[in-house]
């Protein structure tokens, strides 16, 4: 098919899918895209709810997933971290164990569900265990189809049965382990984020787990499917091979063996030039690349590609030689913005290590100067650490960054001194301090920063808002566990690996080592590049229980850890849940927190909001992890009592 023909069909479907964000007559409006828009804005035009009554929402319904434990197969549930697309009046989602339901929007009555069975597969090797966080809607001519991908498996499925699509792939299905640079164990590739449609090509990155670490484990390649057939279209290698640009930046031919390097986070597309923007990952192995000498192209790099061939426009490394598991997670953000009186189509990384990035989204071309800057060297003599990385001269960081004696825990005199002791017993030092035999404690850890829920654009101010997390982690390198008491052993093929026991640095017990706040919501000016304003996010109720601290006089918001991102509306508010036990509508001028309605668990997931035909906007969000996880939508009109559903009802 030809690339002008391609054109012709995304316009086709910006008509069709794009302008369900815009009101219609019957006052519907949608969420027909994992961020709203293709381009991952998550603004919503609504006006119903506001400053002026958001203290009248309350829940409307709940519908629970039903998933447990599976001793059969070895597999639990994972957190429930979904973004449902909302479109004519249907909710389409996927659940941890990778089940795709539709439900109606505006009372969670369930339609349909299609269970594909992964967790016949066992366990999956990522950290995560089973989570999934949405799908992708298609119209081939008048007819919606959703696609899922799951563990190896793309799924075309009819949006009014919820039945393969027989025409697609194998009755309905394309086994995405073929195709890919080697061959690789089906069983280590899975799929945590929804695919992207661009006409009639599907596209999908894949997820690796970071614990594997062994020579040729599955590699990153980004894939564009025939949407119709669900034939190959064409194939992106993140890890360069011969005779490709960026071979070179991989020392000791270590792009013939080398995996990961892939695009786990969501991708966001511009549709009307036909452009799809990619987050890559992180090399294996996360913590240690005295193997993979070099830059290596194109780990932790956004890229972007012609959406229709799959060839490259431009690239930007966001971070040379990546040792930090400081993998692009967030999906990029694409805006419009006017610096210094220019208006500018632009796209805006946020990353882990706290940086927004704002290119020219055509070019690449910088907004702001980034400047390659010296960093400190790796103390592992077979390490060999990029001596710069880039810092954007603006904006401002939207995170702590580095770590020093300072930033230790000091709820009480003695509480930080026992801090700070066991902090000299690690590395530490500035953003990018390489990890180290002892353990080097960095700041932001592993989780960021930002992660996947990403940044909240808001066309009318130039605003980005984007949920941050504060927590620190000690990258230790060491001698990978081959004993019988590693279960994963025999996938092990490494001199050396990174440590991954935990997330968060502790003393005391489980006290963080250092400081709150441990979440913030950050709102950046991207017409100026500035910091507007920042609040601490959501509470730690476990932390203010912990005895250590009973009596201790602590911060009115601690701030709460959690990779979620926010929505923003027209009608002036926020909607984010911080991780914490809430649903929280912030006011987006200023950042006061206006409301917060109670759920029925942690939350897990980035909400959307959007009208139902018969003109009620709803906020729905996904909380909870395995036998908890539920779907919970708030709305103005919750008088009548609230509705909960299930799959099992």
């Amino acid at each position: 098919m030809t690339r002008k023909i391609h054109r012709a069909i995304a316009c086709a479907a910006i008509v069709i899918l794009a302008a369900a964000a815009q009101p219609q007559e019957r006052g519907m409006v949608q969420w027909p895209f994992y961020g709203g828009d293709q381009g991952g804005m998550k603004y919503s035009r609504l006006t119903d709810i506001n400053p002026g009554n958001v203290s009248r929402l309350g829940i409307a319904w709940t519908w629970k997933t039903g998933e447990a434990p599976l001793e059969k197969y070895g597999t639990r549930p994972g957190m429930f971290e979904v973004t449902p697309l909302m479109i004519d009046d249907v909710l389409y989602l996927s659940t941890p164990y990778n089940k795709v339901v539709a439900l109606k929007a505006g009372t969670g009555e369930i339609l349909w569900s299609y269970d594909p069975k992964a967790y016949e597969m066992g366990q999956p090797a990522n950290g995560t265990g089973y989570v999934h966080r949405g799908v992708a809607a298609w119209r081939d001519g008048g007819k919606l189809r959703i696609f899922m991908n799951s563990r190896y498996r793309l799924i075309c499925l009819d949006a009014v049965t919820g039945r393969p699509v027989d025409s697609f792939g194998e009755q309905g299905v394309v086994d995405l382990s073929q195709g890919l640079v080697w061959p690789i164990n089906k069983l280590h590739y899975t799929e945590t984020s929804p695919p992207v449609v661009y006409g009639d090509v599907v596209i999908v990155g894949n997820g690796v787990g970071d614990r594997l670490v062994y020579r040729n484990d599955p590699p990153g390649d980004v894939r564009g499917f025939d949407a119709h057939t669900g034939k190959q279209l064409w194939s992106f290698h993140t890890i360069p091979q011969a005779g490709e640009f960026g071979n070179d930046t991989w020392g000791k031919d270590a792009w013939r063996f080398t995996g990961h390097t892939n695009v786990w986070a969501p991708m966001t597309l511009d549709e009307q030039r036909g452009l799809v923007y990619l987050p890559v990952s992180t090399p294996s192995n996360d913590f240690y690349g005295g193997s993979r000498p070099g830059n290596n192209l194109y780990g932790e790099t956004l890229v972007c590609l012609d959406a229709a061939t799959g060839k490259q426009k431009w690239h930007f490394q966001i971070v040379h030689h990546g040792l930090w598991d400081y993998d692009l997670a967030a999906p990029p953000t694409l805006t419009t913005i006017t610096v210094h009186g220019r208006k500018i189509d632009a796209v805006a990384q946020e990353t882990k290590e706290g940086f927004v990035f704002v290119f020219d989204r055509v070019t690449g071309k910088p907004v702001w100067p980034i400047e390659e800057r010296p960093v400190l060297a790796s103390d592992i003599e077979s390490e060999h650490a990029s001596p710069t990385q880039p810092f954007p001269t603006k904006p401002p960081a939207i995170s702590r960054q580095g770590i020093t004696l300072d930033d230790a825990f000091d709820a009480t005199p003695e509480l930080k001194a026992e801090a700070q002791a066991q902090m000299q017993q690690y590395r530490i030092g500035p953003l990018f301090t390489p990890p180290s035999f002892r353990g080097t404690l960095m700041l932001p850890g592993v989780l960021g920063g930002a992660n996947w829920g990403g940044g909240a654009f808001d066309p009318e101010t130039g605003l980005l808002y984007v949920k941050t997390t504060n927590l620190a982690h000690i990258a230790r390198v060491k001698r990978p566990d081959r004993t019988q008491n590693n279960p994963r052993a025999s996938e092990v093929d490494a001199d050396w690996s990174g440590d991954l026991q935990g997330t968060n640095a502790t003393f005391h017990d489980g006290l963080p080592l250092t400081k709150p706040p441990y979440g913030e919501l950050v709102a950046v000016d991207l017409n100026h590049g500035t910091i507007r304003w920042k609040i601490p996010l959501g509470d730690w109720p476990e932390l203010r229980s912990n005895p250590a601290l009973r009596g201790v006089a602590l911060p009115p918001v601690l701030g709460t850890a959690g990779p979620q991102g926010p929505v923003v509306t027209k009608g002036g508010l926020l909607f984010v849940s911080g991780g914490d036990g809430a649903l929280h509508a912030i006011n987006k001028v200023n950042g006061d927190d206006l409301w917060q309605g109670k759920l029925p668990a942690r939350s897990h997931g980035t909400p959307i909001t959007y009208r139902t035909r018969e003109g009620r906007q709803f906020v729905v969000i996904a909380t909870g992890a395995g036998a908890d996880a539920s779907l919970v939508a708030f709305s103005l009109r919750a008088g009548r009592a609230a509705v909960e559903t299930s799959i099992g009802k």
